[in-house]
């Protein structure tokens, strides 16, 4: 698919924009134009394009992930200063595992070492580190360290930063009824009780609300196994920007391109407007 005109990352996908087009505004123009009463209260973001990014640099993939730290940090200060309540970074899927083993040990250590390094600031800021995933396949050193880091940060509650690690939207929505079954068997609740709210409650993310907004960075078109119950009605957004060059700008663009967007939940505008009028 060829790129837009410059300046514009906007592309035509039947009859609806599905990349945020970003214009020549400065950050500081655009948080003005950003309504504080309006805001997501859950961020989900998928961070993609670290290899791409240090590949074009002649640089192996691992250097891209330790330059998308400062993208990390962007984007919850960016979050904080917005009142965004929730956010949800994709970090390490289960795909992942496969793969080369000197990547995953990179990332592991990375890891580590950010957690470690980060967490003073974290709590500075007011937020609270939770993870959700099969955590159990991480390294004892990265369970330890992400242990200690969510103790540390347990008290704040300016922004929920959920780290998914060792995810998969699939295995997550198959041990949720595979708990509900189990349940069943037991004869705790009856099949006739299963509705979509007893389902929420059996995933990884019952304490928390789904996202109003899902980010992809690179230019990729796809949800790839993140979250896929909990994004049925949230807008996305695709960014053409690999992640170790996404700021606050490209946040607070995306934000007020979620601003201007019309969610319905399947009824019609003129339902909207009719109910606006009460």
């Amino acid at each position: 698919m060829k790129s837009a005109k410059k300046g514009n990352t906007s592309k035509k996908i039947e009859n609806f924009t599905a990349f945020v087009p970003l214009s020549s505004r400065t950050k500081e123009e655009v948080q003005e134009l950003l309504d504080k009463n309006r805001m997501p209260s859950h961020v989900a973001l998928i961070m993609d394009g670290n290899g791409r990014w240090a590949k074009q640099r002649g640089f192996s993939r691992i250097f891209g992930h330790k330059n998308a730290v400062k993208a990390v940090r962007e984007a919850i200060e960016g979050c904080v200063e917005m009142g965004v309540k929730y956010l949800t970074l994709y970090t390490f899927s289960t795909e992942n595992w496969q793969r080369p083993e000197d990547e995953v040990n990179g990332l592991m250590q990375l890891l580590v070492s950010t957690l470690r390094s980060e967490v003073k600031e974290l709590s500075e800021k007011g937020v609270r580190l939770g993870a959700i995933g099969e955590l159990e396949s991480l390294p004892n050193k990265c369970q330890n360290q992400l242990d200690e880091s969510i103790a540390k940060t347990a008290h704040n509650d300016r922004l929920i930063l959920t780290l998914a690690l060792s995810y998969s939207g699939r295995t997550e929505m198959k041990t949720a009824i595979q708990n509900i079954a189990q349940k069943i068997e037991k004869g705790e609740i009856k099949s006739t009780q299963i509705d979509e709210n007893l389902i929420a409650k059996h995933l990884y993310t019952a304490s928390i609300p789904d996202p109003e907004l899902l980010i992809r960075t690179s230019g990729e078109m796809r949800i790839s196994n993140f979250l896929l119950w909990q994004l049925a009605y949230s807008e996305l957004a695709f960014l053409d920007v690999l992640w170790p060059d996404f700021r606050k700008i490209h946040l607070f663009e995306t934000l007020l391109n979620y601003q201007n967007r019309e969610r319905r939940f399947g009824k019609t505008s003129e339902q909207f407007e009719d109910n606006s009028k009460t």
